[in-house]
């Protein structure tokens, strides 16, 4: 048998799976307001922390950017 220990990815997607078949309903509300919101810990989490990073990144040079072209006159 393999002795295995859970990482807390799985544990995290086993709790989500199980609260899933708990609560259909829920499920459902939450899949209908999903596109919506969005979920930044889905999109995280698929990346790894490379990709994380690089998101960071882009958003720091898009806001400097912005802000060397679009400041305020005022």
């Amino acid at each position: 048998m393999n002795n295995h220990e859970e990482t807390p990815e799985e544990k995290r997607e086993r709790l989500r799976q199980s609260e899933l078949k708990n609560n259909p309903t829920g499920s459902l509300n939450d899949a209908l307001n999903r596109g919506s919101n969005g979920n930044l810990t889905d999109l995280t989490g698929g990346m790894g922390w490379k990709g994380t990073g690089i998101l960071i990144v882009v958003l720091i040079v898009g806001y400097v950017l912005y802000k060397l072209f679009f400041h305020d006159f005022a």
